[in-house]
């Protein structure tokens, strides 16, 4: 009879069976594979991502060593020349009619807004100060900039308030434009001669007064 499921269709079925069993496991076996395969990928992946880190890590810490010794080597570089130069203040000036009667260096000064003031070297009298900037290379812009200190100058240091103030550049190397423009400006100029400084302004320079 038609509808009497014989031994060769129950047989046909349990090969079905088996087959797809069989193609089931080889696609779990092949997804587990992949899935193992990823795993191992990512793991690399994370390797090199924490190697990449750590070299980074050790880049920034060099950046920062090196950065840390170029500030102290520039910070000695200038307390050289700064040394170099503020031995020669009392003589030049006292040649061009300025007693001195102290020199500092690295003063400073803080108002209550946050504005701070950095004079390299302070020359000073009873009744005159010089405000010398120093530089190992002297430029327009630098020159620029203490300009605009010495306009200032007596909103930071009251005391010096009935002095009259006078500036001077001093550079290790002066760019000629600087040189002129500062001259110009009435600021005294001092450049490298020997061992020390010389004033490159002419004997009959009158200094610009503040």
């Amino acid at each position: 009879m038609s509808g009497t499921t014989t031994f060769d269709d129950v047989w046909k079925l349990f090969q079905e069976t088996d087959r797809m069993v069989k193609e089931t496991s080889v696609q779990m076996r092949e997804t587990d594979r992949m899935v193992k395969e990823n795993a191992a990928q990512m793991r690399e992946t994370d390797r090199k991502f924490q190697e990449t880190d750590r070299k980074f890590r050790e880049t920034e810490r060099l950046v920062k060593d090196v950065s840390r010794q170029v500030g102290n080597l520039t910070g000695k570089w200038g307390q050289f020349v700064e040394n170099l130069v503020a031995p020669g203040c009392r003589t030049l000036f006292a040649e061009r009619g300025i007693p001195v009667h102290q020199v500092h260096q690295r003063i400073k000064a803080n108002l209550d807004d946050g504005r701070t003031m950095e004079i390299d070297i302070l020359v000073v009298n009873t009744d005159a100060v010089v405000l010398v900037e120093v530089k190992s290379t002297l430029t327009v812009a630098d020159v620029r900039d203490h300009l605009e200190r010495l306009a200032q100058f007596k909103e930071f240091f009251p005391r010096y308030g009935d002095c009259r103030v006078m500036g001077a550049v001093a550079g290790i190397v002066t760019e000629e434009d600087a040189e002129r423009f500062a001259r110009n400006q009435g600021l005294f100029v001092m450049v490298q001669s020997g061992d020390g400084v010389t004033l490159a302004n002419e004997s009959g320079f009158e200094p610009r007064a503040w």
